[in-house]
């Protein structure tokens, strides 16, 4: 068997050795050598290569400038060195606004990571009966979180594995679970440790479902979900929804009124003027609302919820 590792020492002569298995991490051996009548101790953390590959931990979080996002990295670092930890968003809105903003984030990334990657989401995260720490597999990834509903949002069908996280609790830090049960809880993941081992089984999670869009033979109407960086509006309006109803009929998108209207769909931004409005489908299949080279949520006033219709002709 091959392994990595991790050295740290000070200086000795006549030593012994001493191989065994990490405490609380699985596949992960430390090896430590002990000198005879001087001051030494020299110790080798060993890993597997094939568990270094699949340790990733992504982080979400609601945490704008505050130390909690690095506290977090702290602890996984010193946990592990070799994990490796990608800021997904710490940008989330507050309370149970964010949830929303939390699940579109992650839904539409985490497929693009390696298999076993753990998201650890902390985004109106605090404890109750009702909303307990949890666990859950996924379509090959890990994910922790509050059942807050963000599951609901999340997953378009059961998991392959949920469980309410008993292992670690919350008690030194109460109000931000991310430090003292979720980055733990990644830990074990992240290094091959079986879910079944953090609690029980938890079934009945949330069931949250997304806000759809509404649609009729020759209308869809649909809301805002997200705001991005550039100051585009993604809906709810999927792409199957936009294709099945309109049948390759003429179109016009309303944005937020009669007065704004849109009448084809963008492949690229460049393909309509700068300062014009625009539409196309993103990445992820939504209906995205931009102006080239400007910010449309901001000089339309648009924001979260507002509402984005569109109406197919009768004919071709």
């Amino acid at each position: 068997m091959s392994f990595c590792f991790f050295f740290s020492a000070r200086v000795g002569g006549a030593m012994e050795g001493v191989l065994t298995e990490y405490p609380v991490l699985p596949n992960v051996f430390l090896f430590q050598l002990h000198g005879y009548n001087m001051s030494v101790s020299v110790k080798f953390l060993f890993l597997q290569p094939n568990i270094i590959n699949m340790a990733v931990i992504t982080l979400t979080t609601g945490w704008v400038d505050d130390f909690y996002v690095a506290a977090v990295k702290g602890i996984l670092l010193s946990a592990v060195p070799a994990i490796q930890i990608i800021d997904l968003v710490h940008q989330a809105p507050s309370f149970n606004t964010g949830i929303p903003y939390a699940a579109y984030m992650v839904k539409h990334s985490y497929a693009y990571f390696p298999k076993g990657t753990v998201h650890l989401i902390s985004v109106a995260s605090e404890y109750s009966q009702d909303t307990p720490f949890v666990a859950a597999y996924y379509d090959g990834n890990y994910f922790i979180a509050t059942d807050n509903g963000i599951f609901g949002l999340l997953f378009n069908k059961p998991p392959d594995a949920m469980v309410r996280i008993e292992k670690f609790t919350d008690e030194a830090c109460p109000n931000y679970p991310a430090i003292p049960v979720f980055a733990p809880a990644a830990v074990h993941l992240a290094m091959g440790g079986d879910i079944n081992e953090l609690g029980s089984t938890y079934p009945d999670y949330r069931q949250k479902g997304a806000i759809l869009a509404t649609v009729d033979e020759s209308s869809i109407t649909g809301t805002i979900i997200h705001i991005n960086a550039f100051g585009n509006v993604i809906t709810n309006i999927m792409r199957e929804d936009f294709d099945r109803i309109g049948k390759g009929r003429s179109f016009v998108i309303m944005v937020q009124s009669t007065r704004h209207q849109i009448t084809r769909i963008n492949k690229y931004f460049h393909e309509t003027s700068r300062g014009e409005l625009l539409a196309l489908f993103n990445i992820a299949g939504h209906l995205e609302i931009a102006i080239n080279k400007g910010k449309v949520a901001q000089l339309l006033q648009l924001s979260l919820e507002s509402n984005i219709i569109v109406k197919f002709s009768n004919g071709k």
